[in-house]
């Protein structure tokens, strides 16, 4: 019987530490290509605003957009891998928010920082598919009936 618990445990502290090595290598990496696209908007930004030309200041600017919003999604992702580490510090990592069951550990390692199992996750995907279709139709009902007025 003890043999099972320090096997379990065992099982459970290895699990966590690859979990972790997993989080933080991802958060390094994360980092440093924010941190590396952030030095290049700052050095091309400024030979870049000595264009003159209208339609290649407009493509700078396409351009300068698109890279704010890749920076942005990475430090979204970064916040998350965060989170994630912090939960799993607290022992709740890898626990759905929604039905407390465990998350599918091919799902973990799919995306590092889901905080909800496969079933809950569609399930409000679902759920957020149904409230925009509803509030599509209520809108272009509002629409019908002010056209009507």
């Amino acid at each position: 019987m003890a043999t099972t618990k320090s096997t379990k445990a065992s099982a459970k502290t290895s699990r966590y530490n690859e979990l972790k090595k997993m989080l933080e290598d991802r958060r390094r990496q994360l980092m440093s290509d924010v941190q590396g696209r952030m030095r290049d908007v700052r050095g091309e930004g400024l030979k870049d605003r000595e264009v003159l030309d209208q339609g290649e200041s407009s493509e700078v600017d396409i351009q300068d957009d698109i890279e704010f919003a890749l920076i942005q999604m990475k430090s979204e992702t970064l916040h998350k891998i965060n989170e994630a580490l912090r939960r799993l510090d607290e022992a709740t990592y890898g626990n759905c928010f929604e039905c407390g069951d465990e998350i599918a550990e091919a799902r973990l390692r799919a995306l590092p920082f889901a905080v909800r199992c496969k079933d809950c996750e569609e399930a409000r995907e679902t759920a957020e598919q149904r409230e925009r279709m509803l509030a599509r139709r209520s809108g272009s009902s509002n629409l019908f009936f002010d056209m009507s007025n």
